[in-house]
């Protein structure tokens, strides 16, 4: 298949993680991605970059890791972009496709800054987005076109009067919470608020193919990172980065559903969008690209794009630097600051599944840990300093440590850290008029992120 100037459509969920029925997570109904898995290639081991909003968004539109395109925090806490770092639409709309955002982005305070030809931000829920972007796709848009749509519905605090919880007794409660009441209760909360957003994908997707676009279009189905619960959001393990990734061929050479059990970093996905519309990637990307893997150019990959990946945490509501190392046998992890065993979001903090929690997760967290993810999937062993393991223990340390020095990632002290992130935090509680404290802290974060209102 050679390359074409084909259409793409982007839609990215908040706090989603991998729970989906056709991720094999038992009580979520989720007809829509099912289909566009079936008909798609859905990643099994994708990665975000970091294990929050504005970080792992800006590494899947960059293609840059964190430290390098300047978004170490959240986009409404102060930080930006790099004035050099070009965004996926920026690159497209240079190279003649027109650009389009509905909805949620959270990548900057000035979202004209992102390349956009137009966009709408004003309100982030699929009730909003999608008919927008409906009525956007039947106007019969320039060719080839990036349309991207935002939904905010699968972040807290979930929209209670817009769906009905799940039935408790048929979730599957996860292996890294404990299975309480509060936990099932919170989780009937979370899966209610996906099928309310899965339901406004297929109507998304059924106008796709009303308009007969779905015949020239990829459509990239993502979330930023792992979902709003204890031990996954904000941390670096598999719960906290695993994300849901599928990518939807055009109809014109589309052959059925298939796995790519392959690693896939967040900075993988502008080189690989690029790379299937046959764009060249810009040098400063430092991502890798997965298309010869994902299409039929003739050749068969020799090997694996990757066999390991790196993530990041900096800053979220504090100062908790953390990086590691990630593997398909083990997952390497240095801790560079004294914090909790779990640092909670806020939001976290203040759940039904955060209550729930006893005062464990309070003990001053390992300096470095290592879990063998064949054996210990949900990463609770630390085998940090076992002999058996020894070997590998050294050879990832100096994979992240060789990393690190090769994109320039270095890190405050602690007591500066700690100072920026306060500063930060009250510049941004000033600036919209908050009081500080920690409920209106996190319900103006919510607020902020659905006022912009600016378009070109």
């Amino acid at each position: 298949m050679s390359a074409a100037r084909d259409n793409v459509l982007i839609i990215h969920w908040h706090d989603l993680g991998r729970h989906l029925a056709s991720y094999g997570v038992a009580g979520v109904n989720s007809p829509n991605l099912d289909r566009l898995a079936a008909e798609g290639i859905r990643f099994t081991d994708a990665h975000a970059t970091a294990p929050l909003c504005s970080p792992s968004r800006g590494s899947l539109f960059s293609g840059r890791y964190p430290h390098n395109n300047g978004l170490i925090g959240l986009a409404h806490h102060g930080w930006e972009y790099h004035a050099e770092v070009q965004t996926l639409p920026q690159i497209l709309s240079d190279n003649g496709w027109y650009t389009s955002l509905f909805g949620m982005q959270h990548e900057t305070a000035y979202p004209k800054r992102l390349g956009y030809h137009e966009y709408d931000v004003t309100n982030s829920f699929c009730d909003y987005v999608v008919p927008r972007a409906q009525n956007w796709l039947r106007r019969f848009p320039p060719e080839p076109f990036l349309l991207t749509t935002g939904f905010f519905e699968t972040h807290r605090p979930y929209p209670a009067d817009r769906y009905t919880p799940a039935d408790t007794a048929a979730l599957e409660v996860p292996g890294y919470l404990p299975d309480v009441p509060q936990v099932r209760e919170d989780l009937a909360e979370f899966h209610g608020s996906v099928e309310v957003a899965d339901a406004a994908v297929g109507d998304l997707l059924g106008t796709l193919e009303e308009e007969g676009l779905d015949e020239n279009t990829w459509v990239f189905f993502l979330t930023d990172h792992g979902a709003a619960f204890p031990r996954a959001k904000s941390t670096l393990y598999a719960p906290g980065t695993g994300i849901a990734l599928i990518a939807r061929p055009p109809a014109r050479y589309r052959s059925g559903g298939k796995e790519y059990e392959t690693l896939f970093s967040g900075v993988d996905l502008v080189p690989t969008i690029l790379d299937l519309l046959g764009i060249d990637v810009p040098t400063e990307v430092e991502g890798r690209s997965h298309a010869d893997a994902l299409v039929d150019r003739g050749t068969e990959p020799s090997e694996p794009v990757r066999t390991s990946l790196f993530t990041e945490k900096t800053f979220h509501d504090s100062f908790d630097p953390i990086r590691a190392v990630r593997t398909k046998d083990y997952s390497y992890i240095e801790n560079y600051a004294v914090r909790p065993a779990l640092d909670l979001p806020l939001d976290i903090e203040d759940s039904l599944s955060g209550k729930a929690l006893g005062t464990e997760h309070l003990a001053v967290r390992a300096p470095r840990e290592l879990y063998d993810l064949r054996a210990d999937p949900d990463e609770k062993i630390n085998l940090i300093d076992r002999p058996e393991v020894s070997a590998i223990q050294a050879e990832l340390s100096s994979q992240l440590h060789t990393w690190r020095a090769e994109t320039d990632d270095r890190l405050p002290d602690e007591a500066l850290g700690s100072a920026m992130a306060v500063h930060r935090m009250a510049a941004y509680l000033e600036k919209i008029g908050v009081r500080p404290n920690v409920r209106s802290a996190y319900s103006a974060d919510r607020g902020y992120l659905e006022s912009d209102t600016e378009n070109p």
